[in-house]
C-alpha cells in the first residue's frame, strides 16, 4: 500500500460476472426509486454501475445514499418547481434544454448531482467500517475525492439554475 492506490480485497470464490448478472437482472420495480413526479426517478444499477461500485456495498446502503441524495438535490432545486396551477412545465424534462444522446442536460446533469451526492456520502461512511491503520490510510485518500464529487453535484445544480459556478478555496 505504499504506491497510493486504493485496494479491495475479493472473498474467496467472489465472481463479478455473477454480480454484475445480478445487477442487469434486478426488477425494474426493485431498481428504481420514485421521485416526486417534477424530477427524474433513479435507477439503483445504473447508479451502481456508472460508480463502479461493487458488491461489498449492499443494496439497501446504495438505496439509503441515493435517497438522501435525491432529497438533497430535490431542495436545492426546490425554486425551479412550477406548481401544478401554473400548468406551464410538468417535470424536469419538459423544460427546454439542449440535448445530448436524446437526453435533456438537465435530466443528466440531476442524475450527476444525485450520483456525485450519492457516492460522497458512500465514502464517508467507508471510515466507520474499516477502523485499522490501512483503513484509515484509505480514507486519508478519499478525501479529496469526496470534496470532488461534493464540488462536482454544486456545478451540476448551478447549472441546473443558471447560476455562475464558483469554486473558492482557503490559501
Amino acid at each position: 500500500m505504499t504506491d497510493g492506490m486504493i485496494s479491495i480485497k475479493l472473498a474467496q470464490n467472489y465472481e463479478m460476472s455473477q454480480l454484475q448478472n445480478a445487477v442487469d437482472n434486478l426488477e425494474q420495480e426493485q431498481d428504481l426509486i420514485r421521485n416526486d413526479g417534477y424530477f427524474p426517478d433513479i435507477s439503483i444499477s445504473q447508479y451502481r454501475n456508472q460508480a463502479r461500485l461493487d458488491g461489498t456495498i449492499t443494496t439497501p446502503r446504495l438505496k439509503d445514499a441515493l435517497i438522501e441524495a435525491m432529497a438533497s438535490v430535490n431542495g436545492e432545486l426546490a425554486t425551479i418547481v412550477t406548481h401544478p396551477q401554473d400548468n406551464v412545465i410538468a417535470t424536469l424534462a419538459d423544460m427546454p434544454s439542449p440535448q445530448i444522446n436524446g437526453i435533456s442536460l438537465l435530466i443528466l446533469r440531476y442524475q450527476r448531482a444525485v450520483h456525485c451526492l450519492a457516492t460522497a456520502n458512500l465514502y464517508e461512511r467507508y471510515a466507520s467500517y474499516d477502523t485499522t491503520a490501512d483503513g484509515e490510510k484509505k480514507m486519508a485518500l478519499l478525501q479529496d475525492s469526496i470534496h470532488q464529487l461534493r464540488r462536482d453535484a454544486r456545478f451540476a445544480i448551478a447549472d441546473i439554475l443558471g447560476k455562475n459556478r464558483l469554486n473558492v478555496e482557503l490559501l
